[in-house]
């Protein structure tokens, strides 16, 4: 559409790549030695670093020589440790797994250390009592220091922070643990030809086979077809039950955890956990995430009751038998049922027009014109290759200076032992240093997408597009932010607030403006067509009640685990009380859904935010629609107001700002289809 796509997609297309040896990407390392070595290099520095801050005399320290030394300490220990503790998440090889995961364990511990540090605690406290005339970003970063060291336990009695790095210690292997734990789990169903009736032959095809058997892992392109298209009520219920029984191992793991956690709160002299970790999120403790489900709940439960009536009904319809009950397995298999009936609109035709790489460059020429950025392909060293032969390599320009100002990976395609959702790193972080040149940061992007076969490209659903979309935001909030230090930089944001910039970003592939820069037939190239695009909006908010009830189950079960003034929870037990409170269906026994919860490690005590914050995208997606889903103006206001401020500033005002008001609830509650009169406020 635009001429200054056209050197990218040639790039794409013909091989024409620019070698990656002098951008800002670290190296892969080739090796487990090397890995360890790159983390080793990357320590050592920090520590001498350390030392030269500690080591200025009282009266001659400065805010260069302490406060933003810390944060280019920061800065280039981020830059050299990213990649190696990345490939835990995606390399193939055991060795390099191990290493990487015993690299974050000593990083981690390392970083408790750090924050009991006295030496380093009185050179920052002894700047700060000098009354410093700091504004903007310098201001917000000596404030939060001061923050973090308190939060540390600076204040706390020798022996009660002796106590606290014991805890704190404990959480970081525990926590490590049980991500290892999820990502080598090996469930499996075996299941015969027979059970696999109704399937498409080309789905069927790309699985494989022990002796005459078909070998079902528990990844998102295996489970997500047959949970959504297999008439075989009894193979859901075996995907489905395996799904909820995976890592079991975990379940004491993660009671220790929230015990931990607990008396970590309990020694900072907060009431809990929950309350800890949301000190420093918008809503600054329990209480108003409760209250903000409070709220949710009732509007949601009336909406989820039509749901649930129309799938009872669908199912009842198909097996004829009129006392049937909806079952958890049921549920997205009746939602496919009722979206071809009512709707006319089936997924497995709707996939053809979304080949991966379609969707790719649609997605690139999308936010080029939205943002004033070129994305040009790159090849890594042949003595440094990627970890993986899938991975795609780019470098982000910013076309009024040309220069570069990031750069991304992309791997895409689920194999074994690789992370088994969809994720952005941040592996480096923007920094302007003192002599005004910047390190610039890198992303990258994991993702789980059907891989393309010798005579079929990979075609995504059309949520994973917008999966796809989600995950591209995150990446565009690291790599479009112009913050100057570390500690702000990209997604430094509070964590309920993060997910709404990506929550945003799935908006453009449901616009009828866009889709067809991202959607063209495998086999045809032709687009989606308008009158099926308008059959899956009408259909859009299918279910949006029960989706959206299995958000607050998880999230409650969240608080649930972390407001225990103990710690001493029955995660299953708390697990099963939830899902019959929060959800339409009845708990299913045997089931411990938290053991491969991977959000308790990171997001405790947040996985609220994702509801939150999706409050936010809705609201701040209206500038676009009133404007256009391709306006430079509103992309470039929103680059500036809110992805290039990264965590410059708090979200509230930051909200305020792009907004020119308050936040509102409705956009979002309409997006459910719910009428709702508008208010003032959230």
């Amino acid at each position: 559409m635009w001429n200054n796509v056209l050197y990218v997609l040639v790039a794409l297309t013909t091989g024409m790549m620019t070698s990656l040896q002098s951008l800002a990407a670290p190296a892969v390392p080739q090796s487990p030695a090397e890995l360890q070595a790159s983390y080793d290099a990357a320590m050592t520095e920090a520590d001498q670093s350390i030392e030269a801050i500690v080591a200025i005399p009282t009266d001659q320290r400065t805010f260069e020589n302490t406060i933003l030394a810390i944060d280019d300490m920061n800065a280039r220990l981020d830059a050299g440790i990213g990649m190696p503790l990345f490939m835990a998440y995606v390399h193939g090889d055991p060795d390099m797994r191990n290493v990487s995961r015993a690299c974050y364990q000593a990083y981690s511990d390392w970083w408790v250390d750090l924050g009991k540090r006295e030496d380093l605690y009185a050179a920052v406290t002894a700047f700060a009592q000098t009354d410093p005339d700091l504004e903007g970003e310098h201001a917000r970063l000596l404030e939060f220091m001061l923050r973090d060291y308190r939060r540390a336990g600076m204040g706390l009695s020798p022996e009660k922070r002796a106590e606290l790095v014991e805890v704190e210690k404990k959480i970081n292997e525990l926590s490590i643990k049980f991500d290892q734990d999820i990502s080598a789990d090996e469930t499996v169903v075996l299941v015969s030809p027979e059970e696999l009736e109704g399937m498409p032959q080309d789905w069927i095809d790309g699985l494989n086979e022990n002796n005459g058997l078909y070998i079902l892992g528990m990844d998102y392109p295996t489970i997500i077809p047959i949970l959504d298209h297999s008439p075989n009520d009894a193979l859901r219920q075996k995907i489905w039950m395996a799904r909820k029984r995976r890592a079991k191992r975990n379940v004491p793991v993660l009671e220790e955890l929230v015990a931990l956690r607990a008396r970590q709160a309990q020694l900072l002299g907060y009431r809990h956990a929950s309350d800890y970790e949301n000190e420093v999120r918008m809503t600054k403790g329990a209480d108003a995430v409760e209250a903000f489900y409070a709220t949710l709940q009732p509007l949601l439960r009336e909406k989820a009751l039509k749901d649930h009536a129309l799938l009872l009904e669908a199912k009842r319809s198909e097996t004829g038998d009129e006392t049937a009950e909806l079952m958890p397995w049921d549920f997205g298999y009746y939602m496919e049922r009722v979206r071809e009936r009512d709707y006319d609109v089936d997924s497995n035709v709707v996939r053809e027009y979304f080949p991966f790489e379609k969707v790719r460059d649609g997605l690139f020429e999308i936010t080029q014109h939205l943002y004033g950025i070129d994305y040009v392909a790159m090849e890594a060293p042949a003595d440094a290759p990627l970890w993986h032969e899938d991975v795609e390599y780019f470098k982000v320009i910013d076309r009024a200076t040309g220069e570069t100002i990031g750069e991304f990976f992309m791997d895409m395609y689920p194999r074994e032992n690789k992370y088994g959702h969809a994720a952005q790193w941040g592996l480096v972080p923007r920094k302007v240093w003192t002599s005004n040149s910047v390190q610039k940061p890198v992303a990258a992007l994991v993702c789980n997408f059907p891989k393309p076969s010798p005579d079929r490209p990979s075609l995504l659903s059309h949520d994973q597009a917008e999966t796809f979309f989600h995950e591209f935001g995150h990446g565009l909030h690291t790599l479009l932010t112009e913050a100057e230090t570390a500690r702000f930089a990209g997604t430094a944001v509070e964590r309920d607030f993060v997910e709404a910039p990506s929550q945003m970003f799935e908006a453009w592939v449901w616009s009828p403006e866009t889709l067809p820069m991202l959607s063209g037939h495998y086999e045809t190239g032709e687009p989606l067509p308008a009158d099926l695009l308008d059959r899956m909006i009408a259909a859009k908010t299918l279910c949006s009640g029960m989706l959206d009830e299995g958000q607050v189950f998880y999230g409650r079960s969240d608080q649930a685990f972390h407001t225990d003034l103990d710690g001493e929870v029955d995660t299953t037990q708390i697990g099963m009380d939830l899902y019959e409170e929060c959800t339409l269906f009845d708990p299913v026994d045997d089931t411990w859904f938290q053991a491969s919860f991977g959000h308790l490690t990171g997001y405790q005590g947040g996985y609220y935010g994702y509801l939150w914050s999706k409050v936010f995208a809705k609201d701040m997606e209206q500038r676009f629609e009133e404007l256009g889903m391709l306006s430079p103006e509103a992309g470039a206001y929103y680059r500036d107001k809110v992805l290039g401020r990264g965590g410059t500033v708090d979200a509230s005002d930051m909200l305020l700002d792009y907004l020119g008001r308050e936040p509102r609830m409705e956009p979002y509650i309409r997006s459910l289809g719910i009428e709702v009169e508008d208010s003032s406020g959230q």
